[in-house]
């Protein structure tokens, strides 16, 4: 599978170094100097992007669904009031879009955002993304993503909910329209899964059905399952990133905070590192402890010169800079041409 180019600094590839990307989405909860303060977090904890996600009022939810969501009790400890309250303050407009854009490129990182209907994304367009991201709300809303895809940009995909018709659907239409760059993400949309719900082998499985790249979109608690991806190949993390878990709204609580962010971008990148290869290699650095840590062929004690040595006089000790104990079949029964005292160190010249 080839590098794709996902902004001028950074590509992804399966086993390559992940791309963190800071999911902040409506995190900031329609305050700007909130969504700022959230950049320069996540930029400071490591991430190579923050993304947002774009809507209006009436790009995203139905009158229908409006109106059976009056007073919006999902979890009543962190949402308030009807769920169209909700929209609309949660909604950035199109001049907050380029205040955040120019805002992360004053601060070198990566300004994305997932569009929710074509005009959504002909402003991320304008706006220069460096890539398009479908949720997995919109996995089979094809019309849509052969719309994106026929931008040209690199397409991130989130497969959750989806089985792999849909999938491979989804895939075709970006490949119909010439758009090549398409990066898949392992997703499970609850919030937070059930461990056992989780399927993390799904990633080796996605790799190997379809040969793109694939990132894991993560919506655990804690950090121990986005780093657990990154030893399947992840080439993309996406996590939800909050300033502080108890704040009002949608997905603080199943957000990463700033300390949880830092481990995943420093811990993936270890991880990824130490991977390595599939050929064994010993470094350099393991053969010097060879010399400390190995053994050699020891005399039990004091021989005297002429003596045919035997499996009895012999016994094993560090350093391991002499005769190794794995060649002991080709010292038994030689002569010692002089006198060794008890323990000590066998070597090839006393032979």
């Amino acid at each position: 599978m080839n590098k794709i180019k996902i902004d001028n600094r950074n590509h992804v590839q399966n086993f390559g170094a992940p791309y963190i990307i800071a999911e902040i989405g409506a995190n900031h909860n329609g305050d700007m100097d909130l969504a700022k303060e959230m950049i320069l977090s996540a930029k400071q904890c490591g991430a190579h992007c923050v993304k947002f996600q774009s809507w209006t009022p009436d790009s995203l939810v139905s009158k229908e669904e409006y109106d059976r969501n009056r007073v919006y009790n999902d979890s009543p400890k962190k949402h308030f009031g009807s769920l169209r309250e909700m929209v609309n303050k949660y909604t950035l407009t199109n001049d907050q879009h380029k205040e955040l854009k120019e805002f992360c490129d004053s601060h070198s990182i990566q300004f994305a955002s997932s569009p929710f209907s074509t005009g959504e994304a002909d402003l991320l367009d304008d706006l220069g993304v460096p890539f398009f991201k479908i949720a997995s709300m919109d996995i089979n809303n094809l019309d849509f993503i052969r719309y994106v895809a026929s931008k040209k940009k690199p397409i991130i995909i989130s497969t959750g909910m989806a089985n792999l018709s849909e999938i491979e659907k989804a895939v075709a239409v970006c490949n119909e329209v010439g758009n090549k760059e398409v990066i898949l993400l392992h997703c499970i949309s609850i919030y937070p899964p059930d461990y056992q719900d989780i399927h993390l082998n799904n990633i080796t499985m996605l790799q190997k059905t379809f040969g793109l790249p694939v990132g894991f979109s993560d919506h655990t608690i804690g950090t121990s399952i986005p780093l657990a991806s990154v030893a399947l190949g992840v080439c993309i993390i996406e996590k939800h990133f909050t300033l502080d878990k108890e704040l009002p709204g949608w997905d603080h609580e199943i957000s990463a905070d700033p300390s949880e962010l830092s481990v995943i971008c420093e811990g993936s990148q270890h991880i990824n590192k130490a991977l390595g290869n599939y050929k064994r290699t010993v470094s350099e650095a393991e053969e010097s402890k060879k010399l400390k840590f190995r053994r050699s062929l020891v005399v039990k004690q004091s021989l005297n010169k002429g003596h045919l040595l035997t499996k009895e006089d012999l016994t094993a000790k560090r350093p391991g800079n002499q005769i190794p104990p794995d060649q002991i079949d080709f010292v038994i029964g030689r002569k010692i041409n002089q006198d060794i005292g008890e323990d000590e160190v066998l070597k090839w010249e006393y032979l």
